[in-house]
């Protein structure tokens, strides 16, 4: 995944748009809505977002901005908690067995 700049549409919404294939290069054609799709935690413990492209699919990852909605950047994080990709009974079928 290469490091894109993007600057976000707003810090509440933490979408962007697709504008480069390397950072500040303005290259990209597809101007597609970046969407938030998850966080990641750099070292040092930074905050970084990671952006899938509605139109092309493409992946990028941008630190978090200080005036990003902390509960929005929460609320990404938890997705996969929330949202699992298999039923939850599966785990307790798991350790019930043993």
């Amino acid at each position: 995944m290469k490091k894109v700049i993007i600057k976000h549409i707003g810090p509440n919404c933490l979408s962007s748009l697709h504008l480069d294939i390397e950072p500040g290069d303005r290259e990209a054609d597809c101007s597609g809505i970046m969407d938030p799709v998850g966080v990641w935690v750099r070292k040092y413990g930074e905050w970084a977002i990671i952006h899938r492209c509605r139109r092309c699919g493409h992946l990028s990852s941008n630190r978090v901005a200080a005036d990003d909605n902390p509960m929005k950047l929460m609320s990404i994080a938890m997705k996969p908690l929330s949202q699992p990709p298999f039923p939850l009974e599966k785990i307790e079928d798991i350790y019930s067995r043993k």
